[in-house]
């Protein structure tokens, strides 16, 4: 009896250790271990890729970017330079057009020289500007006047002509790229009949047809 009784506080103590003891781990509980990784694996991934194509794209737009300010700085950068150099071929134009048919016939040949060296000087100077992009335009009697493209220098009465059009070139225009360098100067007719307002653009969208 002695015996037992001692035993019985060994076995006593044996139980908390036993109870206190770590569960083996189980195949599933290592499954959703491996998932939850390869899951937060992917997410961080996508969010990398996401950032990485949002880099490329800011890259692209800002070499886009400094591909057209770079072509504008090359096209528009004489822009100055090109409307002070309008001011010499305008007078060369006015210089010849003093001079009519008449006065060139009786002239003799060191003045016709001379005027036959004007006009390739003009002409030489029309084509410099049109290589470095100023294109000169020059609109025709009986135009629309249009505010984008026309300076009104004065009115002038005709009857015969729509109220509201070109009635007279003054002066050439001269556009460079896309831009207005300079407007054409025109004199616009009144006192005629009223001009027909302008058609608006046919809709090609049969889906909007009645």
């Amino acid at each position: 009896m002695t015996d037992s009784n001692t035993r019985r506080p060994q076995h006593a103590a044996a139980e908390p250790e036993t109870q206190g003891a770590a569960a083996p781990a189980t195949p599933e509980t290592e499954e959703g271990k491996i998932a939850a990784l390869v899951e937060t694996l992917a997410r961080e991934n996508a969010e990398s890729k996401d950032r990485v194509l949002r880099t490329l794209a800011e890259m692209e737009n800002l070499r886009r970017r400094t591909d057209r300010e770079v072509a504008d700085s090359r096209l528009y950068g004489i822009t100055t330079f090109a409307r002070d150099i309008l001011a010499v071929a305008d007078s060369m134009e006015r210089a010849l057009a003093a001079l009519d048919a008449e006065l060139r016939d009786t002239a003799n040949a060191g003045v016709k020289a001379l005027l036959d060296g004007v006009e390739l000087t003009e002409r030489e100077l029309i084509k410099v500007l049109e290589k470095h992009g100023v294109k000169r335009f020059e609109p025709q009697k009986g135009d629309r006047f249009d505010p984008n493209l026309h300076q009104a220098m004065y009115e002038l009465p005709d009857p015969s002509q729509p109220a509201g059009t070109v009635a007279q070139i003054v002066q050439p225009g001269y556009m460079i790229g896309e831009r207005m360098l300079r407007p054409a100067l025109v004199a616009v007719a009144k006192g005629g009949p009223k001009l027909a307002p302008a058609e608006a653009p046919a809709n090609d969208n049969p889906a909007s047809n009645p």
